[in-house]
């Protein structure tokens, strides 16, 4: 069951609810579904939300999808419960992901309008559209479709928003541009009002959205209240049998997203500069970490981060590296075009065991690609990372709670291994929300690495910042710190960091370099490597990396509900390859099916280069829209069948 029903039999059902708003970006989506959001957050209930937008500033369409329900969800639905639409594009683009008992709130202007005429509407889908509705012998309109999901099922409802500012405007006497203003908030009522869902938990998510600033609290207070008395005059709700109850709870959440998530927790794990310029889907983390530049610590004191928006992403990784120089904890953040520009930084950074996270968040590629959707296919350009053979650690994280940690450990690796540590992250997570717990900084260590103390003037011989060393680490020093002066170049050097061509000296510093990745992978615990889900002595193996971890996790447990024994193996650790481990988990897995949100099946490649592995199916998704788990088990199902080949493509036209 999608939600809970008004005609049950007494039993109070798991609730699992989907609504979706749509509308020009510009017209209030994100107020509206953040809105939302905090309404079912007060009320108790788990939340998760992605925001899908065009690559534009205005006008191209934008939705925003929220998840609701009593128990976490880890993934987007493609079915909708409720879909709530702000114009034509946004009922014709969705309408088919609503199905029988499902409902659609849409203006009486936009209820029939010709397809034609929808400008924005790519003339692939109005074709699709077009032959769709030919075949039903329906019009080619909005009325068409209307009727057709009308005939489908659906419960459609025709709001004219005028009405309801009217009544506004009577009951404050208020001019009409102002209360027009509340059309997104109207918009969010008219949703709960047909989800018999309490106002009250409305009323008071419009007082976060806008603390302190009590007319504009008190204006949309009174738009909800004249939403709901609308709906309870207009609409007859016996047809539509979807509701929405608060959940009572104790436990204290928060609502956050990605970007919000890695910048907090670089800023829990010391973070003390972060350089960057503005790139999709990056920025964000950046200009979070700006808004809050100071910030409380848990003894009671303030401390701060540096962050500079530099020219371009040349100067923002070496104004990294010089900060990391310095001993600061530093980082950058870029999305594909610009890693190709930091590359040559991190190959500068690798050849003097300089300490730096950089936070990749995948996008749409190659070359400009598509800035707003998401994907995993920057994974074997970030492995190579720059010219050469180099020490390099790359992590991934699946989740926003994982994000958070993973952003911290980041710090510790790099200052431990003095490498460069590459985040991978991708749009799909930065724009992702959830309500999760509050995050424990208990488990965030500080761990500095081996740091070299500093030495007099009567200390014998030049500073070795490049001692070779059995474990390949070689203790630091920071700028400044007296006695300890060296060298730092890009060429092959000396312990002293002179340049040298010597082919001993340069075996034993490319060596030295290359055994610090031999220590981490003896040091890192499997769980901080690959993470099992599910089974474990299942010999049905999901292995996959990153973002498609929610909706492997739900397949995952719908398998198990009926009876079918299914692993998990989330890979966290992309480099160093953890061969011995992922060759004992693989070695009974059968069939081992590689989920990934690319077109090549990258890890794959990367999984057979160093152990001969390959996987029996491969499901790849990469129209740029994030893996779901609906069409996943769909794909799992046919794969448990027999019937699907050794690769299999996820499509939905309709995104």
């Amino acid at each position: 069951m999608a939600a809970n029903s008004h005609h049950g039999n007494g039993v109070h059902p798991a609730q699992d609810l989907a609504w979706r708003v749509g509308g020009p970006q510009g017209s209030g989506v994100d107020t509206a579904a953040l809105i939302f959001q905090r309404a079912c957050g007060i009320a108790g209930l788990h939340l998760y939300g992605r925001r899908e937008y065009y690559s534009n500033i205005m006008g191209r369409h934008s939705y925003y999808d929220v998840r609701v329900s009593d128990i976490p969800k880890t993934s987007h639905r493609d079915t909708l419960d409720l879909l709530t639409t702000f114009d034509s594009e946004t009922l014709t683009r969705h309408i088919l992901a609503v199905p029988e008992g499902g409902g659609i709130v849409h203006t009486v202007a936009d209820g029939d309008v010709a397809l034609d005429k929808i400008v924005f509407l790519d003339q692939r889908y109005r074709d699709d559209l077009t032959a769709y509705l030919a075949e039903r012998d329906l019009p080619a309109s909005t009325a068409g479709l209307l009727e057709d999901a009308r005939n489908r099922g659906v419960n459609c409802f025709a709001i004219e928003f005028d009405d309801i500012i009217e009544r506004l405007i009577e009951a404050l006497e208020i001019p009409h541009a102002l209360a027009a203003r509340t059309k997104n908030t109207q918009a969010v009522a008219v949703s709960t009002a047909l989800l018999d869902f309490k106002r009250v938990y409305v009323k008071k998510a419009l007082e976060k959205q806008w603390p302190g600033r009590q007319k504009i609290i008190d204006l949309n207070v009174e738009a909800v209240e004249q939403a709901y008395l609308y709906v309870d005059a207009q609409f007859d709700r016996s047809d539509f049998s979807i509701d929405l109850d608060a959940a009572e709870t104790p436990e204290k959440r928060m609502l956050v997203n990605g970007n919000q998530a890695v910048a907090m927790g670089k800023m829990a794990g010391g973070l003390a500069f972060q350089s960057y310029y503005p790139i999709s889907p990056a920025t964000d983390e950046s200009a979070f970490l700006e808004a809050h530049e100071e910030f409380g610590t848990r003894d009671g004191g303030r401390t701060n981060v540096i962050v500079v928006q530099t020219e371009d992403e040349i100067s923002a990784v070496t104004m990294a590296l010089g900060a990391a120089l310095t001993g600061a904890r530093s980082s950058t953040a870029t999305s594909g075009p610009g890693f190709a520009l930091m590359t040559e930084g991190l190959g500068w950074a690798a050849m003097n065991e300089v300490p730096l996270v950089l936070t990749l968040w995948q996008r749409g590629a190659p070359s400009t690609g598509m800035p707003t959707r998401t994907e995993q296919g920057d994974l074997r350009f970030a492995a190579a990372g720059s010219h050469g053979d180099f020490p390099l650690m790359m992590i991934a994280s699946g989740d926003v709670i994982e994000a958070f940690y993973d952003a911290a450990q980041a710090f510790n690796y790099a200052d431990r291994y003095q490498t460069v540590v590459l985040h991978m992250l991708d749009k799909a997570l930065a724009s992702t929300s959830q309500t999760i717990p509050y995050f424990d900084l208990d488990r965030i260590p500080i761990e500095r690495g081996e740091i070299a103390e500093p030495r007099n003037a009567s200390d014998a011989g030049a500073f070795r910042r490049f001692v070779v060393t059995e474990s390949g680490v070689s203790p630091r020093t920071m700028l400044g710190q007296a006695g300890n002066a060296h060298w730092t170049t890009g060429g092959e050097h000396t312990e002293q960091g002179r340049v040298t061509e010597d082919p001993v000296v340069r075996e034993a510093q490319m060596e030295k370099r290359l055994r610090k990745m031999e220590l981490a992978l003896r040091e890192i615990p499997l769980e901080e490597k690959v993470k099992i889900y599910g089974d474990h002595q299942a010999q049905f193996t999901i292995l996959s990396w990153g973002t498609n971890k929610g909706a492997i996790l739900e397949c995952i447990e719908r398998l198990e509900a009926e009876g079918v024994a299914a692993r998990f193996l989330h890979v966290r650790l992309i480099l160093p390859f953890p061969k011995t481990e992922i060759e004992e988990l693989l070695a009974s897995a059968g069939p081992l099916v590689i989920v990934e949100a690319n077109f090549s099946g990258q890890y794959a490649q990367i999984l057979r280069q160093h152990t001969g592995i390959q996987p029996d199916h491969l499901v790849v998704k990469y129209n740029g829209r994030p893996i779901s788990a609906e069409e996943l088990y769909r794909a799992l199902a046919q794969i448990r069948a027999g019937k699907a080949g050794a690769r299999v493509v996820l499509r939905n036209p309709h995104q």
